[in-house]
């Protein structure tokens, strides 16, 4: 349905928050599908980890210039035009996918997968604040983690199962987004079109005044969570097959469902608390999971390794929510997709340049070693939020007493 620049935006069916959440997960888990992939991969084509981290970051790079150029153009087209256009780019991955053959074919695929997400991500997350302001940043947060869950553990049991293993994945995934896409052009608008398409395309970071300070404190945390995202939708399955000394095909799927789901849990559980202590939490998680996490590493115990992923992933889950709440809301609805192309911003360069240095670091120093830095230097940046948490709690608290 077409909407001009004065008219207002249509109702909200009730549906349509379920449909801009199922589209999210959807998006996310093709994101993470390919992990348990990448063990055949390597076995079909000889690529080393070095190479699984440049695919893996050519997806980053793409979605963050989608973000860059499109990131706010939902603002002015309106969400589902550029919603759509998104999922026609990802049926088209998905096809590049399932007929993969060669390194380059797979890189071909993430790039065009990584716009396709990153022209959607920033719509959708503005669609579902547009539907609901009070659910809006919780199910920006659900989201994610449900589709990276699903995506990676589905697809593991998918290859341990099915036949055709690198291909099946990539057909369901199709079936799903053909399915969105049919009930997505039933629903009305959530925005009316304003001018100022072509100007939009213009790559610049938007960060309103009013978000600026929040999106400067919750930063570090927010970069850790999404590196350590990145690494173990990377080279957490190589990791856990060296802890464990398992070649189990579900493994890859394993690992990123306990940090995930964990996530997902603390998300739900938290979700009461104050946005301050929300995010202390999550730094607070992240951080003391990551040194569990890296003391299962070097004892080579397998219950401990997944003990510390838990952990993490609790506070993967609370500082991602609690970095969403802290910004988000300060946005005007014309304001939000731009927001939400800059949050994303940082988050899939913290999501895709560590985790390529880390697998190039593999060749030079060993998995273990670049494991160890690798999750120091991610605990360093989970206390600095921490300690700047602290530090605002306690300005807020001097006022009230002088107050």
């Amino acid at each position: 349905m077409d909407i001009d620049s004065t008219s207002p935006a249509a109702p909200r069916p009730a549906g349509a928050l379920a449909l801009y959440a199922f589209t999210v997960a959807a998006f996310f888990a093709a994101s993470s599908a390919p992990t348990p992939l990448y063990r055949l991969y390597q076995a079909a084509w000889g690529f080393s980890p070095a190479m699984l981290t440049l695919v893996f970051g050519a997806y980053a790079f793409s979605l963050l210039a989608a973000l860059l150029t499109v990131g706010s153009l939902s603002d002015h087209l309106g969400r589902h035009r550029v919603i759509l256009g998104g999922i026609a780019l990802e049926v088209l991955a998905m096809l590049l996918f399932a007929d993969a053959h060669t390194v380059a074919a797979l890189l071909v695929a993430r790039v065009l997968q990584g716009f396709a997400t990153g022209a959607a991500t920033s719509a959708l997350g503005a669609a579902i604040l547009d539907t609901s302001r009070t659910k809006g940043s919780l199910v920006n947060a659900l989201s994610p983690l449900i589709g990276m869950a699903v995506g990676a553990l589905g697809s593991a049991v998918l290859v341990r199962y099915a036949p055709a293993p690198m291909r099946v994945v990539y057909l369901v995934l199709i079936a799903m987004f053909v399915l969105q896409a049919s009930f997505l052009r039933s629903m009305p608008e959530t925005v009316s079109r304003v001018p100022g398409a072509w100007a939009s395309l213009m790559p610049r970071v938007r960060v309103p005044q009013a978000a600026r300070a929040a999106m400067l404190r919750i930063a570090p945390v927010n970069i850790a969570v999404w590196a350590l995202g990145g690494f173990y939708l990377s080279l957490g399955p190589t990791l856990a097959r060296a802890v464990t000394g398992s070649d189990n095909l579900l493994l890859g799927g394993w690992v990123v469902f306990a940090l995930t789901t964990s996530g997902l849990v603390a998300i739900v559980v938290l979700r009461a608390m104050s946005t301050l202590h929300i995010v202390m939490t999550g730094a607070t998680a992240l951080a003391l999971g990551l040194l569990i996490t890296l003391a299962g590493v070097h004892a080579f115990n397998a219950p401990i390794f997944f003990l510390g992923t838990c952990v993490a992933g609790v506070g993967f889950g609370a500082a991602f929510q609690g970095g969403l709440r802290s910004v988000l809301p300060l946005a005007a609805a014309h304001e939000r997709a731009g927001l939400m192309a800059a949050f994303y911003v940082l988050s899939y360069l913290a999501f895709s340049v560590p985790a390529i240095v880390a697998g190039t670091m593999t060749h030079i120093i060993g998995l273990r070693m670049t494991t160890d830095v690798y999750g120091l230097a991610l605990t360093a940046l989970a206390t600095v939020t921490l300690l700047a948490s602290v530090a605002s709690r306690n300005s807020m608290a001097g006022e009230k007493s002088r107050a």
